[in-house]
């Protein structure tokens, strides 16, 4: 047994996917949530309300590693994404526990497309800024000796069965109708982090812990590809050609009129305007050759199960299927 790890949000994309990369590298696994809605077992669930420090406490006890993969809806970042982050470190203070933080990109310009793990951060919106202070809350944390702090950051989330991100809701959401909605142009470059390999990222962050310092600042590359090379890679285990279209940005102008989620969407849109590179030496070093699936690989396994999705929905229904 290599340790105990509590997996806060352990319903979410990240959560769910860390826990399995712990649970197959022997880690005694501890999932806390609202419910337990995650698709498999091997870990113990914790129950609780992630706003209720003693919730919160009670499901980092006897953890030795805290991976924080709690998150809320765009629309409720104001104000309680900073609370909820409080909470966490008030349950981990005095702890020393190891906290692994799931961070995204939010942090920098536009304009940085190649983003190190030492580039100076100034964030392009009022997301960035609260993704800031929450990292600062923590790194305070940190320097008083409450935690050691390793940050992962990554791009864009895809992964077999994974929903709620931009690949299964906008991208491929018509892939078995042959269909693809990029949300940039075809050449522009976008990073991706394959949820099963990210998930192996923390456990081996985790793992590896003793020998980092107080706090570090991780940048996982994943996959930095094109509008054309991921339409490239799903047409190969789609028999028809591909129709491909753009995402409807006007339309969440509109529907944001009387939506604040679309709003908050929209805001975002710059992420896919301007390219942004992962790049992180250290991290590919502490990872080893090889690590990661490949591209296609990767592609494939989170389309097929769409598609099978789909069949299984037409067959019930008793409609023919289109494209495969």
């Amino acid at each position: 047994m290599k340790g105990t790890v509590s997996v806060l949000g352990i319903n979410g994309r990240i959560g769910q996917f860390a826990a399995k990369a712990f649970i197959d590298e022997g880690w005694n696994v501890i999932g806390f949530g609202r419910s337990n809605r995650a698709p498999f077992d091997g870990f113990e669930f914790r129950q609780g309300d992630a706003f209720n420090l003693k919730d919160v406490t009670r499901a980092v006890e006897g953890a030795d590693v805290v991976v924080h993969a709690l998150n809320l809806p765009y629309d409720q970042w104001e104000g309680e994404a900073e609370r909820l982050n409080k909470v966490v470190i008030d349950a981990l203070k005095g702890s020393n526990k190891t906290v692994i933080f799931a961070a995204n990109i939010y942090n920098y310009l536009a304009s940085d497309h190649t983003l190190t793990s030492d580039l100076r951060q100034k964030p392009e919106t009022d997301k960035g800024a609260i993704r800031m202070r929450m990292e600062a809350d923590l790194k305070a944390a940190a320097g008083e000796g409450n935690i050691q702090l390793l940050m992962v950051r990554a791009g864009d989330f895809y992964g077999p069965e994974a929903t709620g991100s931009w690949f299964d809701l906008a991208i491929a959401n018509n892939v078995h109708k042959g269909k693809i909605s990029l949300a940039c142009d075809g050449d522009t470059k976008h990073s991706w982090a394959y949820l099963p390999d990210l998930g192996r990222v923390f456990e081996r962050v985790a793992d590896k812990r003793e020998a980092l310092d107080q706090v570090e600042n991780f940048h996982f590359s994943g996959h930095f590809m094109s509008g054309n090379e991921l339409v490239a890679s799903i047409q190969k285990i789609v028999p028809t050609p591909l129709k491909v279209g753009r995402v409807p940005w006007w339309l969440f102008s509109v529907l944001g009129l009387f939506q604040p989620m679309m709003r908050e969407i929209l805001k975002m849109r710059y992420l896919w305007q301007q390219p942004h590179k992962l790049v992180d030496p250290k991290l590919d070093a502490l990872l080893g050759t090889g690590f990661g699936t490949p591209i296609d690989r990767a592609v494939a396994e989170t389309v097929l199960p769409m598609l099978e999705e789909k069949r299984t929905v037409q067959s019930q229904t008793g409609q023919q299927p289109k494209t495969v």
